[in-house]
């Protein structure tokens, strides 16, 4: 059972990390690509759409993490799980997004 929380562990490091870039948009004001834009994904939505899609990503992160198993910070598979969802999901993010806000091409390119 305990390799099932590991995945639960894996993707609430994802959803937490997919909660950043909207909330932080959100709060600055500032437009950004979410599921709910046109086209899907790729278009901008509202500083308020940011705002309320990062905060369901960190509702569904905390019941992935702190609602299953015994998550524990002192626990490396733990810790190892939902830091591989973080990371992977944020490498994915980067370059996706990148394409949209010049982050995919070297300084001074």
């Amino acid at each position: 059972m305990h390799s099932l929380h590991l995945v639960s562990y894996f993707w609430g490091g994802a959803f937490l990390a997919n909660a950043i870039p909207h909330l932080v948009s959100g709060q600055r004001g500032e437009p950004f690509q979410t599921p709910f834009a046109t086209p899907r994904g790729e278009g901008l939505s509202s500083s308020t759409i940011n705002v309320l899609w990062g905060s369901l990503n960190v509702i569904v992160a905390y019941l992935l993490v702190c609602r299953v198993g015994e998550f524990a910070l002192l626990n490396t598979e733990d810790v190892v799980a939902f830091g591989l969802g973080a990371m992977l999901l944020s490498l994915f993010l980067a370059r996706r997004f990148g394409q949209f806000h010049g982050g995919n091409s070297p300084a001074g390119s």
